[in-house]
């Protein structure tokens, strides 16, 4: 203990004398407050995520790196006089919330990771699910398996113009990797951008008040779909029913 405080009251000696520090440096430049010289590390400032970014009260000069902006990458962040800009100036690259308009769609997920899903503007036509009496197999209902679905369906089922294959085939706002939702991403996107009665922002995602196929199929005859009124999902229509089909990607 008393070689800590012993090295504390030097540190703060020099620092009250010469204003200036210096780590692995005993001629720290006339410039700096601190100087430090290494060829093993660096410096590590603290990390939040915007959100906690958010709930400092910042003073100009703050440095931080959000982890959870530009798009999950991460950014060096310094605080000007009454926003946040990264390094170069330029608008801090914050995680896209719930309701923007982001690489060519709508958000309607996020994953907490600086990711999320994304639901394409409007409707892209009404189609069947397709091959009714056939068992693709393999299809989930969970949140992240829609492309896979759409990717089992589009290679078992070889009719054309159905609710999957027009969803694979999309190209739209610069991207082409959209699929059908799976039954689980399709009710978040009634819950949150539909007409789902805590939707934060209403039905920006301008749904009818009609029903929509999701990917997740039942068995050889049924496959889940959603009534966008109400949020009530179901099998009892057969796959050769004729919906609403709206196309989401992953960001």
């Amino acid at each position: 203990m008393k070689n800590i405080c012993t090295l504390l009251a030097a540190v703060l000696f020099t620092a009250t004398t010469y204003a200036q520090i210096g780590i692995n440096n005993e001629n720290p430049d006339a410039s700096a407050a601190l100087d430090i010289t290494s060829t093993t590390g660096g410096v590590l400032v603290p990390r939040m995520t915007a959100a906690q970014r958010d709930a400092i009260t910042a003073t100009q000069g703050l440095i931080i790196f959000c982890t959870d902006c530009a798009s999950g990458e991460g950014e060096l962040q310094i605080k000007h006089t009454s926003s946040w800009k990264n390094t170069i100036g330029g608008d801090v690259n914050d995680p896209p919330a719930i309701g923007d308009t982001h690489q060519g769609g709508i958000v309607f997920y996020l994953d907490g990771n600086g990711g999320g899903l994304i639901a394409a503007p409007s409707d892209q036509s009404s189609a069947t699910w397709g091959c009714e009496g056939q068992s693709i197999g393999g299809t989930s209902s969970a949140v992240g398996t829609g492309a896979a679905n759409t990717t089992a369906i589009v290679s078992g089922c070889s009719e054309t113009a159905i609710a999957a294959r027009i969803c694979a085939d999309l190209t739209l706002g610069g991207y082409d990797d959209w699929f059908l939702p799976s039954k689980d991403e399709l009710n978040l996107m009634f819950e949150n951008i539909g007409n789902g009665p805590d939707a934060p922002l209403g039905n920006i995602g301008n749904f009818a008040n009609y029903y929509y196929w999701s990917s997740t199929e039942h068995d050889n005859n049924f496959a889940w779909f959603q009534y966008f009124l109400n949020g009530t999902q179901y099998i009892y229509f057969s796959k050769s029913a004729t919906f609403n089909v709206r196309a989401v990607r992953a960001f």
